[in-house]
């Protein structure tokens, strides 16, 4: 079955230096939602940004905030990221002790509501909070940096993922995240993948190639 294909840039791979130009410039350009990569140095080994960050790029664009969340515990930080400005807040299944729990929090704030699976972590981890999520992020990376190459082995992941979605019927995206390009979209898209998250592979040339970047990738 052919679906759109939605590129969501992760800004990891921006100039942190003028992050509020690099969102319009990538909004302009032509994506379909704002990545945007939170990391505590505690469940992942890097710290990125915190909801003051977030908060502060709202304004620059009006595009879905896919903001996702490497921290644990994650349930304190909700709440702030929420208010600060995000649409799509996604978890780790790890990353509580209480996975459906923070989905329900995450749905009460009226944001849209994903889980991650890292690389080892098994699809059918998902079987009894499906029906109340709107996003499964497949890390096809170990979560943590930019720039990394994308593991094989997610493709049968995506494949499984995918065909739990149809059974279920319900409009659910699937996003898949790490070593995402050119090379490697047209197979992850094969595999069920209907949202892709491009960092290096969008921001790669300065702004003036981001356009063209967005186009290549939904091309695939």
């Amino acid at each position: 079955m052919s679906r759109p294909v939605l590129i969501s840039p992760s800004i990891l791979s921006a100039d942190f230096a003028r992050l509020g130009e690099e969102v319009r410039a990538i909004d302009e350009a032509g994506c379909d939602w704002v990545h945007v990569d939170v990391m505590d140095g505690h469940y992942v080994p890097n710290i990125t940004i915190g909801p003051m960050v977030v908060k502060a790029l709202r304004p620059h664009t009006q595009k879905l905030m896919d903001v996702h969340l490497m921290i644990t515990p994650v349930d304190p930080m909700l709440d702030a990221f929420a208010e600060a400005g995000s649409d799509l807040i996604t978890v780790h299944q790890e990353a509580g002790p209480h996975l459906h729990r923070t989905l329900q929090r995450i749905r009460a704030l009226g944001k849209k509501a994903g889980v991650s699976l890292n690389p080892s972590t098994h699809e059918d981890t998902l079987d009894y909070v499906l029906e109340d999520i709107d996003l499964v992020l497949v890390m096809s990376v170990n979560p943590g940096f930019g720039g990394q190459s994308f593991i094989d082995s997610q493709l049968r992941k995506i494949e499984a993922i995918r065909a739990k979605i149809e059974r279920l019927g319900k409009p659910i995206h699937l996003e898949v995240d790490g070593g995402v390009d050119a090379a490697t979209a047209p197979r992850v898209i094969a595999a069920g993948a209907d949202v892709l998250v491009a960092g290096t592979a969008t921001f790669r040339g300065g702004p003036a190639a981001y356009a063209d970047n967005i186009r290549g990738l939904r091309g695939a």
